[in-house]
């Protein structure tokens, strides 16, 4: 199949259909004054004047232009640019005597603009000249651009996604203002932000039938929704220190605009949002924030983000001003939030939940305050809490966001009967662990137990920990702490000198042979705090100690032994960057709470866990491992596994009692995944291996082992893992990941 007949030029006649118009080749050229130029310049200063009446001139104009060619071809640029494309930028009129923002967009009237496409765009810089396949255009300037290959290519995918990389480092004006990238070969169609090329960046479009390529490419280019995502669905963040770039994923997009809906209805004021953990949860809430506050119509409205716990208030924080919030006001205390409920604020509140303990009834009946809600599931971990909460607030519309819904589902209790009440699903928006792990948007997960016996004694686990959870339900970790603190037998058991010793040897063993050597890094997860200190001095006699660190609270009754291993909250934060980065000690964490929930660490690929967990604690927990991750080298994480050395996954379906028949179908027990693998080898292979003989092999002397080894590549990760080749000439082969995943940077 050829690329430009089948795959370039529809493309181009997709975009056509649904009102892009398509300029040649030599014309986009001459329009941008040569390869060395960045936009339409006469198209770009027309819709200049024509959507600043009064503002700007054609003086004013050539200058504004002037000022986006000067904006530096990098991330920082680029998002200056967005900031423009947005209107966020002033000019000065002089008869007005003040600023005013200038709009290169009309984004409430479509046919205002000026939309092209055109193709073989090349781009020149001081040393590279590249060339893109396809560029899309609005009044003037590159928004986004395409690579297609033809259906047939291996590795076309791969392909695509490595030449937008390289365009990016070789000719990165040709990204100063563009904002999405599109690869596709025909039946599947990928997207990212521009300047976030790495793997966890890049998404499916999910449209129709997956054969659909017009319909893919009609709704991916709808011009509405095309103008909706420059204005409304990509982010700019600072994440330690470094500018991180994000579009919303088309579960998140479609959560934003249901709950603006629930919002705006009136007669419906609960709504729950279901969406697996590590898919985003904190920017969608955040994004519907910013939308609600945005609108001008009518009464100016009140948005409160309820967050459960310091981390994620902080987490929250980080990116509330990436998103168009500036200032937030913050409840300090009880009595705060009392006070600014009831002098009728209007804006964006963040409060914790507690908060509103004892709150009384009515305070604030307004109907156009929306309360967001993150871990809603814990809301109900106080008897009262969601009372005090919603007669305080008696005509809000209340929604929840969990990535791991409260237990009890049959008896119709927890998060489904107080937020899902006025859906007939019991949830307003659902985004499943598989649908994510399709998506790849998470990795799945892989399970093996330790040995039995340093496994917990059923008995003695049932009796002390399983029984009680059940009867009295755990809906976050403090309430399972408080279990576990009852557990005596059961944790002196478990923080034996002996078992702590073997499982502290086992745990080197492993990462040393495993993990590694795959440039992964491992959680272990102790049962208390006491037993993460243990764990830490029987790991250094097995390990440098600088391989291993330990993060739990003080407290000012701790212990010799608890005090040794405490680390200052500036150094945790150091060991929390240092455990992100790829080559950096500690390799290790030591873990009991802290950290469980609200950190992100793609590169974590083992959870050693040695603390008796159960529904949405366990989920929550294991949920670390479970973030895609690329290096720069090529490493792809192809899933995330946990090492059980408690015995809770041996009942998978009675742990995670909530969505178990999808939980367990992409949980999965790598002993009987190497079990399967050595029967198909053994059994279902033989059938085949007649037709992997290559004609004229009979009678050759065969390959020394090296020699094979080398020209077949070697796979160390199992069946989940990328297989590469010693030969850098050789293109990277594929074990189970989709092939665009695997692609080196």
């Amino acid at each position: 199949m050829s690329e430009l007949t089948d795959v370039q030029i529809p493309l181009i006649e997709h975009a056509e259909a649904v009102g892009w118009e398509r300029v040649s080749r030599s014309a986009a050229t001459e329009w941008r004054g040569g390869v060395r130029g960045l936009f339409f310049t006469d198209l770009l200063a027309r819709q200049l004047q024509r959507l600043n009446p009064g503002v700007v001139d054609e003086e004013a104009a050539q200058g504004i232009i002037r000022g986006l060619s000067l904006l530096d071809p990098s991330i920082k640029g680029n998002c200056q640019a967005l900031a423009w494309l947005r209107g966020e930028h002033s000019v000065f009129v002089p008869t007005e005597n003040r600023e005013r923002n200038v709009r290169l967009v009309d984004f409430d009237h479509l046919d205002s603009n000026v939309f092209h496409v055109t193709d073989e765009w090349v781009q020149q810089s001081t040393v590279y000249t590249n060339r893109a396949d396809v560029v899309f255009l609005i009044n003037g300037i590159p928004v986004a651009v395409a690579e297609t290959k033809a259906a047939g290519k291996t590795d076309g995918l791969a392909e695509g996604v490595e030449q937008i990389r390289r365009y990016q480092r070789e000719t990165p004006e040709m990204f100063l203002a563009t904002q999405v990238f599109e690869v596709t070969q025909l039946l599947d169609l990928y997207y990212g932000a521009t300047w976030s090329t790495s793997r966890k960046g890049i998404f499916t479009w999910r449209h129709g039938e997956p054969t659909d390529f017009e319909g893919k490419v009609a709704t991916f280019f709808d011009r509405d929704r095309f103008l909706q995502v420059l204005r409304d669905y990509i982010v700019f963040v600072t994440e330690n220190d470094e500018m991180k770039k994000m579009i919303l994923r088309q579960h998140q997009t479609r959560a934003v605009e249901k709950v603006l809906r629930r919002a705006a209805e009136g007669h419906r004021t609960r709504g729950l949002v279901w969406h697996t953990q590590g898919s985003g949860k904190t920017l969608t809430m955040i994004t519907i924030a910013s939308l609600i506050l945005r609108d001008t119509q009518g009464d100016k409205p009140t948005v409160l983000m309820l967050v459960d716990r310091n981390e994620l208030e902080a987490q929250l924080f980080r990116n509330l001003e990436s998103c168009g919030i500036r200032s937030p006001l913050v409840a300090q205390s009880k009595k705060h939030l009392r006070q600014i409920l009831e002098s009728d604020y209007r804006g964006l509140i963040v409060s914790m939940l507690h908060k509103f303990d004892n709150m009384p009834a009515n305070i604030n009946t307004r109907s156009n305050i929306t309360v967001l809600i993150d871990e809603a599931h814990r809301t109900m971990g106080g008897p009262t809490l969601g009372v005090y909460l919603m007669a305080a607030l008696p005509n809000a519309t209340f929604i929840g966001f969990t990535g791991t819904p409260i237990d009890r589902i049959s008896q119709g209790k927890g998060t489904f009967e107080t937020f899902g009440c006025d859906d007939e699903k019991g949830y307003l928006d659902k985004y499943s662990i598989a649908e994510s792990i399709e998506d790849g948007t998470t990795v799945g997960l892989h399970y093996t137990h330790g040995p039995s016996a340093l496994r917990v004694e059923r008995e003695l686990l049932e009796r002390e920990f399983l029984q009680i959870v059940t009867s009295e339900g755990v809906s976050d970790i403090e309430e399972l702490n408080a279990i576990l603190d009852r557990a005596v037998e059961l944790k002196t058991m478990m923080k034996s000198p002996q078992r702590v010793d073997r499982v502290a040897q086992l745990v080197a063993q492993h990462f040393t042979d495993s993990v590694e050597p795959m440039g992964f890094k491992a959680f272990l997860v102790g049962v208390d705090r006491e037993a993460c200190a243990l764990y830490k001095e029987a790991l250094d006699r097995y390990l440098l100690p600088e391989y291993s660190a330990v993060v739990y609270s003080a407290s000012p009754s701790d212990s010799e032994l608890l005090k040794r291993h405490q680390i200052a909250p500036e150094d945790e934060k150091q060991v929390r960057r240092a455990f992100t980065r790829k080559g950096d000690l500690p390799k290790i964490l030591i873990v009991t709470e802290k950290l469980l929930t609200g950190y992100d660490a793609p590169i974590l690929y083992c959870m050693y866990l040695d603390k008796p967990m159960r529904a949405h604690v366990l989920l929550q927990t294991i949920a670390r491992v479970n973030r895609p991750y690329e290096d720069g080298e090529g490493a792809v994480k192809p899933c995330g596994l946990v090492f059980d050395f408690v015995g809770i996954f041996e009942r998978l379906q009675e742990a995670l009692a909530f969505d178990s028949d999808v939980v367990t179908s992409v949980i999965r027990n790598i002993d009987v995944l190497k079990r399967l693998f050595e029967r198909m080898m053994v059994e279902d292979a033989r059938d085949y291996v007649a037709f992997a003989r290559r004609q004229g092999d009979k009678g050759r002397r065969p390959r020394s082992k090296r020699s094979s080894m080398r020209r077949r590549g070697r796979c160390s990760m199992g069946s989940s893992a990328v297989c590469r080749t010693s030969s850098t000439s050789s293109p990277p082969t594929r074990c189970c990941a989709p092939i665009w995943m695997t692609t080196k940077r």
